[in-house]
């Protein structure tokens, strides 16, 4: 009888939590990690303000230089900050930290970089194509719904699918 009890009094408090946490989980995960010297969601995407950006071992101008980036406009992700200093990662998964001042939000993506052949561009009909962008092409994003991005370049201007483009998150949409 004893035991009864005892099953039966674990089984409710098995399901007493199990009913918590379905309202305690999506509180959790719908609030995004914000940064703590900026206030703005980490990871997010940014682009690099200069031609010539040192990427640091750790934060601080004592740390060496592990590399130098010689692309202006190329899209990285910030993953942590520490007081005037961002973590940055790029496309490849190299990952070091450089000033604040040396990013831009202004957000630019790469074209497949993981891909061999060209990416179609297409019109605003998604139908016609505008031009063929090789893998690694930068440009500037105009705006994406979530599964295509419109992104702009020096000789091109057309709408490409979200999923082809390294600096936007899946399904993330962008004004």
């Amino acid at each position: 009888m004893r035991q009864q009890k005892t099953r039966i009094l674990t089984g409710l408090w098995t399901v007493f939590a199990a009913f918590c946490l379905l309202f305690v989980t999506p509180a959790l995960a719908v609030e995004p990690q914000k940064g703590p010297v900026s206030n703005l969601p980490i990871p997010r995407y940014v682009s690099l303000k200069s031609d010539r950006v040192n990427v640091r071992e750790g934060p601080s101008k004592e740390h060496p230089t592990i590399w130098i980036y010689q692309r202006a406009g190329l899209p990285v992700e910030i993953t942590a900050e520490f007081e005037t200093w961002r973590k940055i990662r790029d496309s490849e998964g190299s990952e070091g930290w450089v000033l604040h001042s040396l990013l831009s939000g202004r957000r630019t993506a790469l074209v497949a970089p993981w891909k061999k052949e060209p990416q179609l561009l297409v019109a605003a009909d998604h139908a016609t194509a505008v031009a063929k962008l090789a893998p690694g092409v930068i440009g500037t994003l105009r705006g994406c719904d979530g599964k295509w991005c419109r992104l702009a370049g020096k000789d091109f201007d057309g709408f490409i699918q979200q999923e082809n483009l390294w600096g936007v998150y899946p399904g993330e949409k962008v004004e």
